[in-house]
């Protein structure tokens, strides 16, 4: 049975064209009795379609432990193993083939213990594929799970992937996979051109509403990519924009270290940019993550008192004190449809902790730099700094977030409902 496509041709808005069967359009869009997936990833469509997209190719994937289908087979076993295909070199991101290097570490080259081939890092020496590591490919192909936040560098490698696809005139594959915080949800500051980065590789709100394979096409149609390629995404069935993780029935697979859960993209949209100044407590190397920001000098149960006075459904928060290490801040219980914007929390969390502890002034610079590069730029120091409001800022937002929705309307994959997240 054969499944939809879409092939995009060197960038063209409209370009792109659909292999479909009608027997596709039979099948249910959830498969939830029994406890299984109501969502089919992209790779569970191409197992279902007997792997027709890459029979008699030489195939490189990019691909972590978190590319794995929805009974929790990793993409690389199944396709080492699918007949006609061949697979022959492995390519990883950030934190390693495993998922288990730290942030920020560099990744060594090395040999897969699950399959045997060779794997190039894209997080050492270079970032992108060379044309060495690309020779005699017919395909390189995308499987790996992003979380919705543009900071983190899942969709930075992808972006990278198709440039050197591009340059290299090797078709790029995107197996697509649910954003965790939903298709609807878009919010947060834009990013500027000089702060464009590998922590912020394309010009889109810090939480963006995409699947990768959404961005992909965004990407190489308006050439965020640099060199477009020829593109090809194999669609999820069933998924809908406004689920969260939560509402796919698929299980979860740690991202990175620090994205244990399935709810840690949540905690990470809202403290991921304040823990990128010095000085900060956010939970990292606890079980909980990103789920508490502390200081030293925090006014703890004011900040407590204040979050819980919102009234936010599925939103809570209590004092936090760790006298021992000196820290005292706010503990946080969010749950994976808060009703209210995670980005102005952030911005709250921000202008509070810079407010009692400094954290600007205490910032190294090469830090700080890192710090512009995440929240898309410099000018927040000077706007918090001069007392401007949370709400002032969150509002100065809203145009480029509103022109960012009009701007990936064609890209869309997925039906787009009324939008009823809170922004």
């Amino acid at each position: 049975m054969a499944y939809k496509y879409h092939t995009v041709s060197f960038g063209s808005r409209f370009s792109f064209f659909f292999i479909l069967l009608a027997a596709a359009l039979a099948l249910t869009s959830a498969r939830g009795a029994g406890g299984s997936p109501s969502v089919e990833l992209g790779i569970d469509v191409v197992e279902r379609d007997h792997f027709a997209l890459f029979q008699g190719k030489k195939i490189g994937l990019v691909t972590n432990q978190t590319g794995v289908d929805g009974a929790g087979r990793r993409t690389r076993e199944v396709l080492h193993r699918a007949p006609g295909v061949h697979l022959v070199r492995l390519f990883s991101p950030e934190h390693g083939i495993d998922g288990t290097i730290l942030a920020g570490k560099y990744v060594k080259s090395q040999r897969d213990e699950v399959t045997g081939l060779p794997v190039y890092s894209l997080y050492e020496e270079t970032r992108k594929p060379t044309p060495e590591m690309l020779r005699g490919l017919d395909m390189l192909v995308f499987d790996m799970q992003d979380i919705g936040v543009r900071s983190y560098t899942y969709i930075s490698t992808m972006v990278k992937c198709m440039e050197a696809a591009g340059e290299c005139h090797v078709p790029f594959v995107v197996l697509d996979r649910p954003n965790p915080l939903s298709g609807i949800r878009v919010e947060g500051p834009p990013v500027e051109k000089r702060w464009i980065s590998f922590v912020g590789q394309v010009p889109v709100p810090y939480v963006h509403g995409l699947t990768v394979g959404e961005l992909a096409r965004m990407t190489n149609d308006l050439g965020w990519n640099g060199a477009k390629c020829r593109l090809t995404i194999v669609p999820m069935r069933g998924w809908k924009r406004a689920m969260t993780w939560s509402d796919t029935g698929l299980g979860w697979v740690q991202t990175s270290p620090n994205i244990p859960y399935a709810v840690s993209p949540v905690y990470y949209a809202v403290t991921g940019v304040v823990g990128s100044l010095a000085g900060l407590n956010i939970g990292i190397g606890t079980n909980a993550p990103f789920q508490c920001v502390a200081s030293a000098n925090l006014p703890a149960e004011k900040m407590a008192a204040r979050i819980e006075a919102l009234g936010v459904t599925g939103l809570h928060a209590k004092p936090f004190y760790d006298r021992s290490a000196g820290w005292k801040g706010v503990d946080l219980r969010i749950d994976p449809h808060p009703r209210t914007n995670l980005c102005s929390l952030a911005l709250y969390f921000l202008a509070q902790a810079d407010r009692s502890a400094h954290l600007f002034n205490r910032t190294p610079p090469g830090q700080l730099n890192l710090f512009y590069k995440v929240y898309g730029s410099a000018s927040i120091r000077g706007r918090l700094e001069d007392g401007d409001s949370v709400g002032n800022i969150v509002a100065s937002w809203e145009p480029s977030v509103e022109r960012f929705k009009d701007l990936r309307e064609p890209y869309l994959l997925y039906p787009n409902p009324i939008d009823t997240a809170a922004q």
